[in-house]
């Protein structure tokens, strides 16, 4: 469950971006109190992401798997899955092995971790690369339909009935409770609108 000053899906991504920031820097993804002042500063404006970050990231890691760094039969992979509509663009895709593309196959990031590690390996052990651009790829899909600023009430009431992840969060009884699998649900809705 997310801390209580997470309230909206933009204070979701926000939080999840803080923990990688946390991470790059070597103070890990619990380390709340460095993790509180970095989200503080996304959600009032004092440091931005941007989308050099993940490109350098991966130039750093070119040829490599960015799930399980294996260096043999690369393949692209869409982070979000272009047959739940994800776009056919750089900001969606990433360098994985054949391996990985395989067992990921329609699974959006998320998803994919919570069943690989459950709720806990999608909140703290995606790879940074993968989590950091589809944080971006989710954030302007959901800023370009409006729903950044949907409360977890409004997410409850409007987005979990409709939610094709409510089995899966039922396993992880996090149904009603923001998570990392909200952003991959709100995005398919979103995508399925197009």
């Amino acid at each position: 469950m997310p801390p209580p000053v997470v309230k909206t899906v933009r204070d979701l991504i926000f939080w999840q971006y803080a923990k990688i920031i946390a991470e790059s820097a070597g103070m890990g993804k619990r380390n709340w109190g460095f993790i509180m002042k970095k989200f503080k500063q996304l959600q009032d404006g004092e440091i931005f992401w941007n989308e050099i970050r993940e490109y350098v990231k991966e130039r750093e890691k070119k040829d490599e798997c960015i799930f399980c760094g294996s260096k043999v039969d690369l393949t692209i992979d869409h982070l979000f899955p272009r047959s739940l509509n994800g776009p056919n663009n750089e900001k969606n895709v990433v360098w994985i092995c054949s391996k990985c593309n395989s067992s990921k196959g329609s699974k959006r990031l998320y998803e994919l971790w919570t069943i690989k590690k459950g709720l806990y390996g999608a909140k703290y052990e995606v790879p940074r690369i993968a989590e950091g651009k589809y944080l971006k790829l989710v954030y302007e899909i959901l800023r370009d339909k409006g729903m950044l600023a949907l409360t977890i009430n409004e997410v409850r009431k409007q987005i979990c009935p409709k939610c094709d992840l409510h089995v899966l969060c039922l396993k992880e009884e996090s149904v009603g409770v923001l998570s990392p699998l909200c952003l991959d649900g709100l995005t398919t809705l979103c995508l399925k609108l197009k």
